[in-house]
């Protein structure tokens, strides 16, 4: 099957503005032996930013924090449509540690930017608490979260140990709290019975603002976990991965989806709801975007590999090494850098996979809030039009 995907983007105000749209080509393929006849899909694919700011020292902590709320309102006004949020402990690489108490303090202080998680370690919460949170979050939002959850780190072993919780449990824990939260939020009278969970209560209060509940994400790290989520008919978030990675798992994704037995309205929107990750800067120039953007994504990977080290030797526990040669910490794969113009065709490689959202990660590790901020702005006012001009041109 061929169908046409459109590339949308909010631009502007504080009103949701009416979208633009850059037309492309993508294939869901005929799905082998599934026998299902060609259709037409329409795909929008969507720009976020995953706020993730380092913080180098203690004395940085809420200064970090502070601008990240205001790179927020920012993305809020300039039409970004999601922005992400992080779980980290104990270690200063994600400055505002919790996503939850953040969220809620961005929903008071946005009126249209969607708000999600990439994501909430579920391992590290009590499911009924954290569902009522949300719920709240939901509500403050006006139906603006996109919860998205996954077991957390290996790496991070110290925000297990931090919780007292065994990591080897954690995809336990995840699987255990997702199936009591969706419990939670559509049955009355709720009784539950786990291996880690033994609950009972009469009706989550508040109810949720989203109906059925707010939207569930879950990440993929793994071919084989994408794979998974796609047999049970669910979208997924990606993490850094080269084009040729990506493009494989997208194709996998569809064809895993097609075998299961979805049909093609189901796997272009679940395609739609899906993300991928990248690091992103744009400058002016590409002499300016290499000698900014590639020096502060080589100190982000540096200082989270020194601050994990740090907090390992002081703590006594093993430290599990990062694979050599992974995509997110190499700049030839994991960050887009240049100026408008080169950022906008190495995006319109991405685009032409059939991705449903790029999280661009515009602040790299203890990068100055004024240079990202610059960056996101550039890209909203230089690389959204361009979008704009490629979608005049396929019209004409």
């Amino acid at each position: 099957m061929q169908g046409q995907g459109i590339v949308k983007f909010a631009m502007g105000g504080k009103d949701p503005a009416p979208y633009t749209s850059f037309t492309r080509t993508w294939h869901t393929g005929s799905h082998g032996s599934s026998g299902r006849q060609e259709s037409s899909t329409t795909m929008v694919m969507k720009f976020s930013n995953f706020i993730f700011p380092a913080a180098e020292t203690p004395e940085d902590d809420g200064r970090v924090i502070r601008e990240s709320v205001a790179e927020a309102q920012l993305c809020d006004r300039l039409g970004v449509d999601t922005v992400w949020l992080a779980e980290h402990h104990f270690d200063g690489i994600c400055a505002y540690v919790d996503p939850v108490s953040f969220a809620a303090a961005l929903a008071t202080c946005t009126e249209n930017i969607k708000i999600g998680f990439a994501v909430a370690q579920m391992s590290l919460h009590h499911p009924i608490r954290f569902a009522e949170q949300m719920n709240m979050i939901d509500h403050l939002s006006k139906g603006r979260l996109i919860v998205g959850l996954g077991r957390g780190t290996a790496y991070n072993i110290y925000d297990y140990q931090g919780y007292d919780i065994d990591a080897d449990e954690a995809q336990e824990r995840l699987l255990e709290s997702e199936d009591i939260m969706l419990k939670a939020w559509t049955t009355e009278n709720f009784e539950y019975k786990g291996k880690f969970w033994n609950i009972k209560l009469p009706k989550l209060r508040p109810v949720p603002y989203t109906k059925p509940h707010p939207t569930i994400l879950r990440a993929s790290s793994s071919e084989g976990s994408m794979v998974g989520l796609a047999k049970e008919g669910r979208p997924f978030m990606m993490n850094v991965q080269s084009d040729e990675v990506t493009k494989h798992r997208m194709d996998l994704y569809r064809q895993t989806l097609a075998e299961a037995g979805y049909d093609d309205a189901k796997i272009a929107q679940n395609v739609s709801d899906s993300w991928v990750w990248r690091n992103v800067f744009v400058a002016e120039t590409d002499e300016e975007a290499e000698r900014v953007g590639v020096p502060a994504f080589t100190r982000q990977h540096e200082f989270r590999s020194e601050m994990r080290k740090r907090v390992y030797e002081e703590q006594g526990v093993r430290l599990q090494e990062e694979k050599k040669g992974i995509a997110r910490n190499d700049p030839a794969h994991g960050l887009i850098y240049g100026s408008p113009a080169t950022v906008a065709e190495r995006l319109a490689k991405i685009d032409a996979i059939g991705v449903g959202g790029i999280m661009m990660t515009f602040r790299l590790g203890p990068m100055a809030a004024e240079v990202a901020n610059n960056s996101i702005k550039l890209f909203m006012e230089k690389v959204a039009p361009e979008f704009q001009n490629r979608a005049a041109a396929a019209a004409e």
